[in-house]
């Protein structure tokens, strides 16, 4: 389930976004997976379902979702590149926080 941090100064529909990222990289999402429509996913976090929708449609841009007419929407089928620029992401984020803490380090030399 998407868990939505509503004091977060993130916006709603980027940590959407990030959530369902996340899902897939961890393999919670598998490929060709049906997932909750924009209406229903609203309804479940009780949110715009215009709040769902922005963040599906840059799902969509970034390939990892698709939407088939009446059929509903899906993990699409090659996630290789989100995964591969999610752990990316998470590699840089882990390389700048050991760069900090080096420098805590040294300073206190």
């Amino acid at each position: 389930m998407i868990n939505i941090d509503y004091s977060n100064r993130t916006p709603i529909y980027e940590q959407i976004i990030n959530e369902i990222e996340r899902f897939v990289t961890l393999g919670i999402y598998k490929p060709k997976q049906k997932i909750e429509s924009v209406r229903e996913l609203a309804s479940n976090l009780g949110i715009n379902p215009n709040t769902v929708k922005k963040a599906y449609d840059e799902l969509e841009r970034r390939n990892v979702i698709t939407t088939i007419s009446t059929k509903g929407t899906f993990i699409a089928d090659d996630i290789k590149s989100v995964t591969n620029l999610k752990i990316g992401e998470k590699i840089s984020i882990i390389r700048n926080e050991i760069a900090e803490l080096e420098k805590l380090r040294n300073i206190k030399r």
